[in-house]
């Protein structure tokens, strides 16, 4: 019987090393245990544990959710045991070296990428407080939002994991472009990935990868914030949009299109794009689009909710922007029912920059109001966005072998989704951002 028994204690231990469980091995490898009341590990089945522990290694990876409030010798314990405990939430599009103020042109010639690095530090570090532990920079000068990634992967400053595409390819003169200026200025401002004819765009695309960018943005039609009265119809040419796919797909980077008319949306869908960001005019042919491949709708609610009531209150927008806000502000809450009707792949996205940093949350209400219930709100800043952005393998679970991106919230955010618009705790690949 002694021996027997020796066979099988080792052969526990064995299994535990295989699989990552708790037997023998795991605990003794943990460096904090968080302690969570309630537990939504696995957004993609919205099953809730009571009493669970997340086992981190000092390499701020998960390697275990064990049942019950475990204390392995020598770890650190963190008490949630009060709060809803739920993986890190992921922004698709922000813009974290800017916010739209009443400054907003003035700014355009007084302030230089270094500023923007700054102040995007300060604005990372809002986003990270809010539960946002992943988000994708999707348009900002190349300069300031590398540097910024470069600062946040180093740790040298606190601050969500970063996508960046840098600066966004553009026609000439569209939106993403320098508007609004006298021709001298413009020609300081003009956007150094504006281009037109597809060879231009498609040596503009390979530039950006050598630059450094982990997505190529394309702007596909005007937009609301141009300071140009252009509309929000296709501005790239149909030419244009494959040659940037095709470079940027040749170089192993996917390609997200700003588009809001539907002619630019279904143009850029044609031409093999991934995704879409806002997509105010989707209709059924854009869904059918839409459904080919592992693609998504980023649709920014927040943002056209917001400069809607900017447009309203004056001071803020300039004449071109207001008369685009007050329309297409309308239409993409519209456009949010719709998606969400005709069962478009959603991932979570605000705009972040437009509206203020640290209000990120809006979002959430804002897909229940159209019609998503709050786990598949949810779902879109976790397990969807983490697919959009190819971050299966790193985050938007608490699984083991993924990054410890954690956070806490008092209540019952599957009853409550507005719960999210106050996250009391945080922790970033393993690291305690925030415990109130």
């Amino acid at each position: 019987m002694l021996q027997r028994g020796k066979f099988i204690a080792g052969a526990l231990s064995a299994l535990a090393l295989v699989t990552g469980s708790s037997f023998a091995q795991t605990a003794p490898q943990a460096a904090t245990v968080i302690h969570a009341g309630r537990l939504l590990a696995d957004p993609s089945n919205g099953r809730v544990a009571s009493e669970q522990s997340i086992l981190i290694n000092a390499d701020g990876r998960i390697i275990g959710v064990e049942p019950g409030y475990v204390t392995p010798t020598g770890a650190a314990i963190i008490d949630q045991r009060h709060r809803f405990v739920l993986p890190g939430l992921i922004d698709s599009h922000v813009h974290l070296t800017s916010e739209l103020g009443p400054n907003q042109l003035i700014e355009e010639v007084t302030l230089t990428a270094a500023d923007g690095a700054l102040r995007g530090a300060e604005n990372a570090r809002k986003n990270l407080l809010a539960g946002f532990t992943t988000v994708a920079d999707l348009g900002a000068s190349n300069d300031a939002i590398f540097a910024l990634r470069r600062a946040i992967r180093e740790n040298r400053i606190p601050g969500p994991r970063i996508i960046a595409s840098g600066s966004a390819i553009t026609p000439d003169g569209g939106h993403g472009d320098a508007n609004g200026f006298s021709p001298h200025v413009l020609d300081v401002l003009r956007s150094e990935t504006a281009c037109s004819g597809a060879d231009a765009c498609r040596r503009a695309v390979r530039r950006q990868i050598q630059a450094g960018a982990d997505v190529i943005k394309i702007t596909a039609t005007g937009g609301v914030l141009s300071n140009t009265a252009a509309g929000v119809g296709q501005q790239l040419t149909d030419n244009e949009l494959s040659a940037i796919v095709e470079a940027a797909h040749a170089m192993g980077r996917r390609v997200t299109a700003h588009a809001h008319g539907v002619d630019g949306i279904n143009a850029a869908l044609r031409a093999g794009v991934d995704s879409i960001e806002h997509g105010s005019y989707i209709n059924r042919e854009s869904v059918s689009l839409l459904r080919q491949g592992n693609r998504y709708q980023v649709p920014t609610l927040m943002a056209g909710w917001w400069v809607g009531q900017l447009a309203e209150r004056g001071g803020v927008l300039t004449p071109a922007q207001t008369d685009k806000a007050r329309q297409v502000s309308r239409d993409m809450a519209n456009m949010g029912r719709f998606a969400r009707q005709n069962n478009v792949r959603i991932a979570f996205g605000t705009d972040t920059g437009v509206s203020p940093h640290g209000m990120n949350a809006r979002e959430f209400q804002l897909l229940v109001e159209a019609g998503f219930t709050p786990l598949q709100a949810i779902q879109t800043a976790t397990i969807n966005a983490a697919d959009h952005l190819q971050l299966n393998t790193e985050t938007g679970r608490i699984i083991p072998g993924l990054a410890a991106d954690i956070i806490a919230v008092d209540g019952d955010p599957l009853a409550d989704v507005s719960t999210l618009m106050n996250v009391r705790f945080v922790m970033a690949r393993g690291t305690t951002q925030k415990d109130e």
